[in-house]
């Protein structure tokens, strides 16, 4: 594959020079990932940046209806917006249904969007593995706003932070005790709490929720990275499409505050540095999956099981031996 082609294409927006490039960097061949490498080394001198927007929420919440709407909106106002959505991946089978893109029927339509589901495979945090370079890549193709919507599994889903400038918690409301049904560690990542469904019957109800987590989000501590008044909860109804405006209002205050400030670029630093750590870590393990070194563990395996040697003294022959 001739990626200084590829890389020309992207660089004018072509969707599925995009498509193509997703597919290049999400795959696990050797020599894919050395023209995925190569094709980013390119990408990165674009100089292009997008508002990266991660949403997360526990499944049934209405997260793709929300997009879809949200979507519509940014797009109706000249904005090219891309959506990376993750989808949870069997443990037995591996596969994932990726249906997403059925989902958004009207925003996959939409000429200035692009729909991207991808499996999760067996990465953890809600994201797929390649999902940062994923990014990189709809930034260099010029899109506006980049959407992240995670797996949709509830409190482990923080490693979209790691990935995004604003990250936005989508709930709905009547769902028992609502406080304790999403725990404080994705509560504190949250820059906007979105109660969804805000509509019907459930708009009172949604009213209501919203103002819990109001006040939930006054006990926690301020952050740095925060101006007055943020976190903050709101109510939208992705189906009637009321207060999506407004909460793209707030989405802007908060983004044009981080930028004005000096945290936007902070952060995009932290969250270099934070990739850079898992790079390390992930090239690692790839060096246990090797003939040499699987073969090594079956030998300290057997050592450890009929009790010569300490799993602690066996790894740490493992890793010398890995050198």
């Amino acid at each position: 594959m001739q990626t200084d082609s590829l890389s020309d294409r992207i660089l004018k927006g072509e969707r599925r020079a995009l498509a193509r490039a997703i597919t290049l960097v999400e795959s696990n061949r050797a020599d894919h990932r050395a023209q995925a490498s190569d094709l980013l080394a390119q990408l990165a001198g674009s100089g292009r940046q997008a508002l990266r927007i991660g949403l997360s929420g526990t499944p049934g919440v209405g997260k793709s209806t929300f997009i879809e709407s949200f979507g519509m909106m940014l797009t109706g106002q000249g904005l090219r917006v891309a959506v990376l959505a993750v989808d949870p991946s069997s443990a037995r089978s591996g596969g994932s249904i990726l249906g997403d893109k059925t989902r958004m029927e009207r925003l996959s339509r939409e000429q200035n969007a692009f729909i991207r589901p991808s499996p999760s495979q067996s990465h953890l945090g809600g994201v797929a593995r390649r999902t940062r370079e994923a990014i990189a890549l709809c930034e260099a193709a010029g899109y506006d706003v980049v959407l992240i919507e995670t797996v949709g599994v509830g409190q482990s889903e923080t490693v979209v932070s790691e990935l995004s400038d604003l990250f936005l918690l989508l709930l709905a409301p009547a769902g028992g005790d609502e406080l304790q049904g999403v725990k404080r560690g994705i509560m504190e990542m949250a820059d906007i709490i979105l109660v969804n469904k805000a509509d019907g019957d459930l708009k009172a109800t949604a009213t209501r929720t919203c103002a819990d987590y109001a006040g939930a989000l006054r006990l926690l501590r301020k952050r740095p990275q925060d101006p007055e008044g943020f976190p903050k909860a709101m109510t939208v109804s992705a189906v009637e499409e009321h207060g999506l405006e407004q909460a793209w209002d707030e989405m802007q205050t908060l983004t044009k505050w981080r930028r004005d400030t000096g945290v936007w670029e902070a952060n995009r630093a932290a969250q270099a540095r934070y990739w850079f750590d898992q790079e390390v870590r992930h090239a690692l393990l790839a060096r246990l999956d090797t003939p040499q070194a699987r073969a090594e563990m079956e030998r300290l395996n057997d050592e450890v099981s009929q009790g010569r040697l300490s799993p602690a003294v066996a790894a740490g022959q493992l890793l010398d031996t890995l050198g």
